[in-house]
C-alpha cells in the first residue's frame, strides 16, 4: 500500500484510476536510491517533471511501466476506496538501486511530458537489480477513506 499520496492528487486518486478517458494510464516510475528526497518534501511535488528537477532521479535502465488491471472499488463495510493493480514486472531488470515506485496518472499517453503526469502515490519499494526480474506485488495500490 502507499506510503504517502501526492497532495496535488488527494481526493482525485479514485477518479483518476477509474481511468476515465481514452488514451489515460496509470504508469510506475522507478525512482532511484542515490538522491531520493524525504516524503515530507517528496509529497509536495505536482508533477512528475517536478520530482525529478529536484534531487530524486528516475532510474530509467528499469523503465517506467503501465499499470494493468486497474481496480476501483467501493467497500462500504470498511468506508473506503480501494484502487488495486496487477503486479508490476520488469523482466531481465538491471541498472543502479531503487529505493521507491511513484504512481503517476498519464492523462494522454499518446504524447505530452512529464509535466503533464500527476504523481498520486509513493511506494517503498528496495531492490537492486541483477539481470533477474523483479515483481512489484501489489496488494493494495491505495485505500482512500473519508478521513472522518
Amino acid at each position: 500500500m502507499a506510503n504517502i499520496v501526492f497532495n496535488i492528487a488527494l481526493g482525485r486518486l479514485a477518479h483518476y484510476a477509474s481511468l476515465p478517458v481514452g488514451n489515460d494510464a496509470l504508469v510506475a516510475v522507478p525512482i532511484e536510491t542515490t538522491g531520493i528526497v524525504a516524503d515530507s518534501t517528496m509529497r509536495d511535488y505536482d508533477t512528475l517533471a517536478a520530482i525529478l528537477a529536484g534531487a530524486s532521479n528516475e532510474q530509467t535502465t528499469m523503465g517506467r511501466k503501465t499499470l494493468g488491471s486497474v481496480s476501483v472499488t467501493v467497500n462500504d463495510t470498511d468506508d473506503r476506496i480501494e484502487v488495486d493493480s496487477a503486479d508490476i514486472v520488469w523482466t531481465a531488470a538491471t541498472g543502479n538501486p531503487v529505493s521507491a515506485l511513484v504512481i503517476c496518472y498519464d492523462p494522454d499517453t499518446t504524447g505530452g511530458t512529464d509535466a503533464d503526469l500527476v504523481p498520486l502515490t509513493k511506494h517503498d519499494f528496495a531492490v537492486t537489480p541483477d539481470g533477474s526480474d523483479i515483481t512489484a506485488t501489489v496488494t493494495d495500490l491505495a485505500r482512500i477513506t473519508s478521513g472522518a
